[in-house]
């Protein structure tokens, strides 16, 4: 049976050349790189160099300003709790400003310190998934002490315009902290953070063919925040805990590898998902878009099939061998339709039938031909046992 692995925004497979530079550091340099010793100085030069290989991913001039991070929901989570520790007052700098289709990660905190107290505002997109950045922009105060919006939208590939949101709040409030969750960016499009307003952003090398367990976070130089772990002096005392030198070395070659394939991730993934997207909705009557925004990243959509249950439309895709998506991965268990796809207002008809289909610079044609043939079968197939036999007759179904 085929194997096509279409599921790639909630993790990928790790690249061979990846696997290769982190094994030596797994085997014979095995030293604790805050050691003395010569073994340990080739672990902490290695470490060093994967900074730098991530700094330039992210388009940083000065490595120091990257910091290791165990996955992405540390990285955000050092960050937001960092600056509320560091700048909150409960009674002059208690406002936050975010988004409702945040990663879980993000919002689970928000959710956390309102009940401590503080004051969130949550910005909201419109049909196509689009950021309404005036309203955005309009909640800013002398009290808003951090705003948090992500680069790319893990379920829809909706690119907000981070820069540019930023450099707005900061001509408002100077003081105000920005941070922008850029997992689902990372390794998708350009990021160029040198000379942005950005103060803080976090990656999650899983996301880009590295392994799961290691992530990075960039803090703009000058930025103060309190550190999450507390123990030993690694990362200049502000992330503690003895260096995962094999994953670190892996991360900076997995960062290598995704900046010189991201003119292939720009053309032939984009053409490779835009095939499929028009492929399965050309075919089924049923078949809504909701991946509609203006810039999206090439490697993701969402597509709602109309009174049929997206639970089955997996469940019989497994069977074939075609491993896609309802959402996030993080909210897998959870039988609630996705909050993001609630706060573009997708209707009830499609919304608990929203499949979310990622590629990755590995998917092929065959793998997507393959899928144009086999998710219009299934659709059919359940449309037959479907309760909403009229509504589906009347898309042609």
């Amino acid at each position: 049976m085929k194997k096509i692995y279409l599921d790639n925004n909630a993790t990928t497979c790790v690249d061979e050349k990846v696997l290769e530079a982190m094994l030596p550091f797994l085997k014979e340099n095995y030293a604790n790189p805050s050691s003395m010793y010569e073994p340990a100085r080739i672990s902490a030069h290695a470490i060093e160099k994967a900074r730098l290989q991530v700094a330039d991913f992210l388009g940083v001039q000065d490595s120091k300003q990257i910091l290791f991070t165990s996955c992405g929901t540390e990285s955000a989570n050092t960050a937001i709790k960092g600056v509320v520790a560091q700048f909150g007052n409960l009674e002059t700098k208690n406002h936050i400003i975010t988004t409702r289709v945040e990663h879980p990660c993000v919002l689970s905190v928000y959710e956390n310190l309102e009940k401590k107290g503080y004051k969130i505002s949550y910005i909201g997109v419109d049909e196509n998934g689009d950021l309404d950045i005036e309203s955005l922009l309009s909640k800013v105060t002398e009290k808003t002490i951090l705003a948090s919006v992500m680069h790319a939208n893990n379920e829809t590939g909706a690119i907000y315009p981070a820069e540019k949101i930023a450099s707005e709040i900061k001509k408002i409030n100077k003081n105000t902290k920005i941070f922008t969750d850029g997992v689902q960016a990372a390794g998708k499009i350009p990021i160029k953070l040198e000379n942005t307003n950005i103060d803080f952003y976090s990656i999650s090398g899983h996301k880009f063919h590295a392994p799961k367990g290691i992530g990075a976070l960039y803090v703009k130089k000058g930025n103060l925040f309190e550190p999450f772990m507390l123990g030993g002096h690694q990362e200049n005392s502000l992330r503690a805990g003895t260096y995962n030198t094999p994953y670190i070395v892996a991360l900076g070659e997995a960062a290598k590898l995704a900046s010189d394939a991201l003119p292939y991730e720009l053309s032939e993934v984009k053409r490779l998902r835009d095939k499929l997207e028009n492929g399965i909705l050309s075919q089924l009557g049923n078949a809504k878009l909701n991946s509609k925004a203006k810039n999206r990243v090439p490697n993701t959509t969402n597509i709602g099939f109309e009174y049929i249950e997206g639970e089955l439309i997996l469940l019989y895709l497994n069977e074939l061998g075609i491993y896609a998506s309802s959402g996030s991965a993080c909210t897998s268990g959870s039988l609630d339709p996705s909050h993001v796809l609630r706060a573009q207002k997708v209707p009830f008809t499609s919304l608990h039938g929203s499949i979310r289909f990622s590629l990755s610079r590995f998917t092929t044609e065959d793998d997507i031909d393959y899928t144009i043939e086999k998710v219009p079968e299934v659709i059919k197939r359940l449309a037959k046992i479907s309760p909403f036999q009229k509504e589906l007759n009347e898309l042609g179904l």
